[in-house]
């Protein structure tokens, strides 16, 4: 369901009682978005903000400003009229704490690190405005005792080291019976050696670059730290890919026999990088999974359906995905504690871009 589909069947006034419930655009949307998908989160952003009735200012990460511009010239030559959506490009600390104090602006919708969205709403509580942030996080992959150890791992996997493990709700945590942690490192390893991190243009590539020296840096710390720390490498490890000598590509990594207290286990690597972590029992696996300030997401594959459901109903997080299914568009995006406070998608992100006026005596007699 687009927001068009939305928008088609949304009621903006709803009768209740003797008042009128009106739904009424927010105002001036400030928009700061990240490089890691750098369109998607845009559009995740300015299809309901329009919808809703609200002008809006977007910054576009200072990483990955092309998209944006191509973006703007969409909406120019689509016939949005002037001033409704306009792009200002420029630093975060610089050009987004503006915006964020700025009193004109009534709602600023952040999409980044949770370090960043907090500076961003410190700045915003001075002048009320609503802020609705999508941060981080270590999304936990709990997979159950009797499910399908080799299609859950492969594609808890995969799904890791998508887009380079770049994305806030990455399986990154994978959670397994201990007694087969062995089992599930074979398998983690396997797809690991068969991915390929090198130049997206050469054949046989499965995964790019990060995005720059400082997360690349970043990444690398953190997986000297885990040696450090006594987690199992099971595959990579630092340094670059094989065959590759410059470029900021990192080696698909596996961890195993990581322990919850591990920094690996606790700080968002946003990087090629999985840690599997032993669970006693589903009880245990619960607690660990939601042993985190993250609440993004999470992932729950069982023998069955309803034993993913039990399981899926304890974690908190704002999307859970079971036995393996994606998410779905008209559901709502978003996450619980330190993960963030708003909704995108489906009405879900229109309405994030409403306020609600209840005009009493409306419907008196």
């Amino acid at each position: 369901m687009t927001t068009l589909d939305v928008l088609k069947n949304y009621h903006f006034e709803e009768p209740v009682g003797t008042a009128m419930v009106l739904r009424e655009p927010i105002g001036v949307v400030g928009m700061i978005t990240p490089w890691n998908w750098p369109l998607n989160q845009i559009a995740c952003k300015v299809a309901p903000a329009l919808a809703a009735g609200c002008t809006m200012i977007l910054k576009p990460s200072e990483f990955t400003p092309t998209s944006a511009l191509i973006f703007a010239e969409i909406l120019h030559e689509a016939g949005v009229p002037k001033g409704v959506f306009n792009l200002i490009n420029g630093l975060g600390p610089e050009v987004g704490a503006a915006m964020s104090e700025h009193p004109d602006i009534d709602m600023i919708s952040f999409t980044g690190s949770t370090r960043a969205g907090i500076d961003v709403a410190k700045r915003a509580a001075p002048t009320v405005k609503r802020v609705s942030q999508e941060l981080g996080g270590k999304s936990p992959n709990v997979i159950l005792e009797g499910a399908d150890l080799q299609k859950a791992v492969t594609g808890g996997v995969m799904h890791m080291f998508n887009n380079s493990g770049q994305s806030c709700n990455a399986p990154s945590r994978m959670i397994v019976p201990l007694s087969k942690m062995k089992e599930v490192a074979a398998i983690a390893k396997a797809v690991a050696d068969k991915t390929k991190a090198g130049d997206p243009r050469a054949e046989g590539t499965t995964i790019g670059p990060v995005v720059n020296r400082g997360q690349w840096d970043k990444i690398q710390g953190l997986i000297k730290k885990g040696i450090d720390e006594g987690a199992t490498l099971v595959a990579g490890g630092p340094g670059l890919p094989e065959g590759v000598n410059k470029g900021f590509y990192v080696r698909p990594t596996i961890f195993a026999d990581v322990t919850p207290d591990m920094t690996i286990a606790r700080e968002e690597i946003f990087g090629p990088v999985l840690t599997i972590i032993g669970a006693k029992d589903e009880a245990d696996a619960v607690k660990i999974a939601n042993d985190t300030p993250y609440g993004l997401a999470g992932y729950v594959t069982g023998p069955t359906v309803e034993d993913a459901k039990r399981v899926g109903r304890q974690i908190r997080a704002g999307n859970v995905n079971l036995q393996g299914v994606p998410n779905d568009r008209t559901a709502p995006f978003g996450g619980y504690k330190q993960s963030g406070n708003g909704r995108e998608w489906g009405k879900f992100g229109l309405e994030d871009f409403l306020e609600v006026k209840a005009v009493a005596g409306f419907n008196a007699a």
